[in-house]
């Protein structure tokens, strides 16, 4: 299972992580469908029948027919009788726990590790190992979870953050330097078998960038650091060699190894003295490293967010600019770039609609990725790896994508500042499963196994309404579960080759949806189209538009443009809807009467003055 390298930082709080989440404890809990073990959880009423309740979920799509869960419930536990049980990690103020996942037993998960308060916790990439950083003792200590029994732990004074390499082989801990001190050791790399210390280092400070200092691919055949215009690479089975070899980059500011194969490596140099930023792709063997084997520029690029896909072929580069020329937006300019180790392919990628780049991701088979972009209403597109465009998903408000491990059901989402409408999809079939919500949701990941798909609301983010909820991969609400204040919420990583297909999954949806031609939303939408305004013969002609001062021109572009897009996509949305109406208001058209009166009594009060005159 390819997993992307756990990162833990707590830097004076709690709250600063890649995965926050939440823990499982003093709470409310409501079942919203039978398990998977054949006992049925208590159902929640249908929201017609509770009215507006604050924390509620909207209805699925689908139906709530018995018969419906019946069917997901015996294809569930047919499939998952020899797969591994999966596992939450949740941590709270009073500490963290590691429970079991759905579908639960009795109901409600079972907690398997209770542990005490700690600034930070994840999982190992491989989930052999749960890492839990405590502030009261400064230690840093391992948990072995097929046993839920401590294996390690290490009294280091002043920790800030700490990783476990993907095949947890090597641990890595960075601690606040001395003030004035540059001698001084402050990331070790220990070895997790003899608690020894593998390799020492110096680093003033830790970001999203230089954070983990050194870095690992899948398999851990390659190990490398990003220093001062320079990428250092080491022996990964025997650090005590030192430094094997360096490449020089000058300007080097970030760098990016793929997981899974490691054969090259991406570097991103900023703007400087009139010479563009650039990204530029470099082979890992050291007799390779000559020239880039393929290179981008930017003008007007302060960073950049790169994204390999799987097999280490294709790099996506999203360049984000702080400022946007054209004044649409306040948060900068972002572009989407994609470039080939083979060199085949280096450019822009084409969207179709203005905006920025909400989110971008790759799919886990690597031939394909979702981009969700432009101006809300965002239009979320599927490109092959060649960026050509294969599939619309439509328009919606939505800034979030979310792929199944097996890369088969592809979750559109819209958290933040969005209402959190999420829509599911089958992009092997081109297939709306269902869609539904989940209001106030920071994070959301699928399930090892690609059948559940958990949000969490947490704190710091939001200090009220936090929890957890599951959903099955059609949309459907499966457990739910609210605390007092939640920090994190997380899958233990498993290999995905000890879970079966979800194939009879989306069979039993299909089945309970009763796909046909008349179905709403379950028909893959076409790409959108420039639509051709349709003209009715009993239309009277337009008249004339009414004068409008050059401060009020922008507001009527704006107004415009809005118009246009529900025009263009009135067809459908995402969640295979309708478009806005075309219908004028009341309003409209009373104020529309009170014009024309007012036109017909000038032109009176005229024609009046001439023929007196």
């Amino acid at each position: 299972m390819v997993v992307p390298l756990g990162v833990v930082v707590a830097v004076g709080c709690s709250c600063i992580h890649r995965n926050p989440g939440i823990c499982l404890s003093r709470s409310e809990a409501t079942v919203g469908r039978a398990g998977a073990h054949g006992r049925r959880g208590r159902r929640t009423r249908p929201p017609q029948a509770k009215g507006k309740t604050r924390g509620r979920l909207p209805s699925s799509s689908l139906s709530e027919r018995p018969e419906d869960d019946d069917r997901r419930r015996n294809s569930m536990s047919s499939s998952s009788s020899s797969s591994p049980s999966l596992q939450i990690l949740t941590r709270e103020p009073n500490g963290f726990s590691l429970s079991t996942g759905p579908p639960f037993a009795d109901g409600h998960p079972s907690v398997k590790l209770q542990g005490s308060p700690c600034s930070s916790s994840s999982f190992s990439p491989d989930g052999s190992l749960l890492l839990a950083v405590t502030d009261s003792n400064a230690a840093v200590r391992l948990y072995d979870t097929s046993t839920f029994a401590e294996t390690l732990s290490f009294q280091i004074a002043g920790v800030a953050a700490a990783v476990i390499s993907p095949r947890s082989t090597y641990l890595q801990t960075f601690r606040k330097p001395s003030p004035g001190s540059q001698q001084e050791k402050n990331v070790v790399l220990w070895n997790t078998a003899t608690s020894t210390r593998a390799y020492e280092l110096f680093q003033k400070n830790i970001s999203k960038t230089t954070w983990p200092s050194i870095r690992f691919s899948d398999d851990e055949s390659v190990a490398c650091r990003m220093a001062t215009n320079e990428i250092q690479f080491f022996d990964a089975k025997d650090f005590s060699k030192g430094i094997l070899y360096r490449l020089r980059i000058p300007g080097l500011v970030a760098m990016e190894l793929p997981k899974s194969p490691a054969s090259h490596v991406a570097a991103f140099v900023p703007e400087s003295k009139g010479i563009p930023a650039s990204v530029q792709i470099f082979s890992c063997e050291k007799n390779l490293q000559s020239q880039a084997v393929a290179r981008r520029s930017f003008f007007r690029c302060s960073s950049v967010q790169m994204l390999w896909n799987r097999g280490s072929t294709g790099l996506l580069v999203v360049a984000q600019s702080d400022v946007d020329k054209s004044n649409q937006s306040y948060y900068g300019e972002t572009k989407l770039n994609y470039l080939t180790t083979d060199g085949s392919h280096e450019g822009h990628v084409p969207l179709r609609k203005e905006g920025p780049v909400h989110d971008v991701q790759w799919s886990p088979l690597g031939t394909e990725f979702a981009v969700v972009y432009g101006f809300m209403p965002a239009k979320v597109t599927l490109f092959d790896k060649k960026c050509n465009p294969i599939f619309e998903l439509g328009i919606g408000p939505y800034n979030t994508l979310r792929w199944n491990p097996r890369g088969k059901l592809l979750c559109v989402a819209g958290f933040g500042n969005l209402p959190g409408d999420m829509a599911f999809w089958d992009c092997s079939e081109k297939i709306l499963l269902g869609t539904t919500k989940s209001e106030c949701s920071v994070t959301c990941e699928w399930s090892p196994d690609g059948r559940y798909l958990m949000t969490a609301t947490t704190s710091p983010r939001l200090q009220i309404d936090n929890g957890i909820k599951f959903f099955y991969h059609d949309g459907s609400l499966y457990y739910k579960k609210m605390y007092d204040k939640l920090y994190q919420a997380e899958w233990k990583p498993e290999a995905l080759d000890k879970f079966g297909d979800v194939e009879e999954l989306t069979k039993a949806v299909k089945e309970s949806l009763k796909i046909d031609s008349s179905n709403k939303g379950s028909k893959p939408l076409r790409p959108a189209q420039p639509s051709q305004p349709s003209v009715k013969a009993s239309n009277p002609p337009q008249k004339a538009a009414a004068y409008r001062p050059p401060h009020a021109k922008s507001a009527a572009a704006v107004q415009a443009q809005v118009h246009s897009y529900n025009t263009e996509f009135s067809h459908k949305n995402l969640f295979g809807e309708t478009g806005a109406s075309e219908e004028t208001s009341k309003n409209a058209l009373r104020n529309k009467k009170k014009r024309e009166k007012q036109r017909e009594k000038k032109a009176a009060e005229a024609a009046s003055s001439i023929n007196g005159s």
